[in-house]
């Protein structure tokens, strides 16, 4: 297995164009741009030099090269989804912290209207503060 891999090297090239691109638009975050950089690079190299791949595996007791593939892809992914669901873990508590800010807001808003619109029970006006009293 020598030589170059053209399919994979194209395809390596284009994840790393997607992904700076992608950076350059500011629609993916930095923090996970790392792992697409390195899942890019990493197939480039692999691309241009698949004996390492077949080196590493038989190091690590594959017998398969693929098989040692299959493994690292599944590696990343999981990490991939143990990332968003962190993330999505996060949001979640942030969505109901605010919905319950904006409810209290809410409500507050509703009171200070509430007392506004009956001004029998607001404080008299006192000229000496150009505003309402202290009610005392």
């Amino acid at each position: 297995m020598t030589g170059i891999y053209p399919a994979a090297l194209v395809l390596g090239l284009i994840l790393l164009g997607i992904v700076v691109e992608l950076l350059r638009r500011r629609q993916l975050r930095e923090k996970y741009a790392a792992l697409w950089l390195a899942v890019g690079i990493a197939s480039l190299v692999l691309a241009i030099f698949p004996g390492l791949l077949v080196w590493t595996a038989h190091r690590l007791g594959f017998e398969v090269p693929a098989n040692f593939l299959f493994l690292v892809a599944a590696v990343v992914m999981a990490a991939i989804s143990m990332q968003l669901s962190l993330e999505s873990g996060h949001l979640e508590d942030e969505t109901q912290r605010l919905a319950e800010e904006v409810a209290l807001l809410r409500l507050e808003v509703q009171r200070l209207s509430a007392r506004d619109v009956a001004p029998s029970d607001a404080p008299p006006v006192t000229p000496a503060t150009g505003g309402r009293g202290t009610g005392a």
